[in-house]
């Protein structure tokens, strides 16, 4: 090998053994975490009670399946990974894990993950799980993600079934409140996911991934943050309407939807001349508000179940 193409190989492809952290990593565990957290909170507020170790298996193989879809996105993503910051030290770009050992992870805990859920739970459980995988794994990374600037807002699909997925293991069934609990992180991914590409700066565009905030720029990502903003509030508060809502989710989801939407107002009247730490610092915490405010939602759904499960009535 010559010394052109020696200096040409980014250090972080030098192959190394792998070690089971590395295929941990491989499955998310942070995106799992928030998708067992939300499919969980399906699973408990659901109106049919479910045997503590049916419930332990569903949750476990709906982590699985997350994992799975992140395992065949890291695959897929390889090459674009290497290039942005944040993301070349992962498994496969950093040269710990080979491609196609990641592939076949993904596929074996994809079909470990519905069968077993199918087996455990129901059908419709299974078949809600598998196209949440088909939908993050083909429809979102193999497609969205390099073809159209709404990318997130289509693909934030995958990370919304979650909830539906518990809810339906649970009953069997979609209804209204699993629909609406599928709604409010479909409406809130895009702002979420738009300030995390607004502080990030060029990753997406080194990549050549057409983020919005590369193919419009930083004003009209802003605006589309503000607008999809508005479109959430009522989501979010028409939860709090359903049988699984209440006076309690009702406070968290005013004073939530509040704060959220007055960073998002400070963020969308940022001048473009302003100071750069300014505008960082604005990004950095709209997108932090964002993490609370999910969060803090479906907390408030798991506290308005236990209070029903106590004889306490919804409004």
């Amino acid at each position: 090998m010559t010394d052109k193409k020696m200096s040409d190989l980014d250090v972080t492809e030098t192959p190394h053994e792998a070690e089971m952290g590395d295929y941990f990593s491989l499955l998310k565990p942070r995106v799992m975490s928030l998708v067992v957290f939300t499919a969980l909170v399906g699973l408990v507020v659901a109106p049919v009670p479910t045997h503590p170790f049916i419930a332990f298996v569903a949750i476990l193989c709906i982590a699985v399946g997350a994992g799975a879809s992140g395992a065949l996105n890291m695959w897929w993503d390889a090459d674009i990974d290497r290039v942005m910051r944040r993301t070349r030290n992962r498994p496969i770009p950093s040269g710990r894990v080979q491609p196609g050992e990641a592939l076949g992870l993904g596929l074996a805990l994809s079909a470990f993950s519905v069968v077993m859920l199918g087996l455990a739970t129901n059908l419709l459980a299974a078949g809600l799980l598998a196209f949440t995988i088909f939908f993050y794994a083909v429809i979102y990374s193999m497609w969205l993600k390099r073809s159209t600037p709404q990318n997130i807002v289509i693909g934030g699909a995958a990370g919304a079934f979650p909830p539906m997925v518990g809810w339906a293991a649970a009953t069997g069934a979609i209804s209204v409140e699993s629909a609406l609990m599928f709604a409010l992180i479909f409406m809130w991914t895009p702002p979420h996911f738009w300030a995390l590409a607004l502080f990030v700066k060029s990753d997406y565009g080194d990549a050549g991934v057409p983020m919005l905030t590369e193919t419009h720029g930083r004003p009209a990502t802003r605006r589309h943050i503000f607008v999809y903003t508005l479109v959430l509030i009522p989501v979010a508060l028409a939860l709090g309407f359903t049988s699984i809502g209440g006076p309690i989710y009702l406070a968290v989801s005013v004073a939530m939807n509040l704060w959220f939407l007055a960073a998002v107002i400070k963020l969308s009247r940022r001048d473009e001349d302003a100071a750069a730490a300014d505008a960082y610092l604005a990004e950095r915490r709209v997108f932090k508000i964002s993490l609370y405010y999910l969060f803090l939602h479906f907390g408030a759904l798991l506290v308005e179940a236990a209070l029903h499960a106590n004889g306490f009535g919804s409004l």
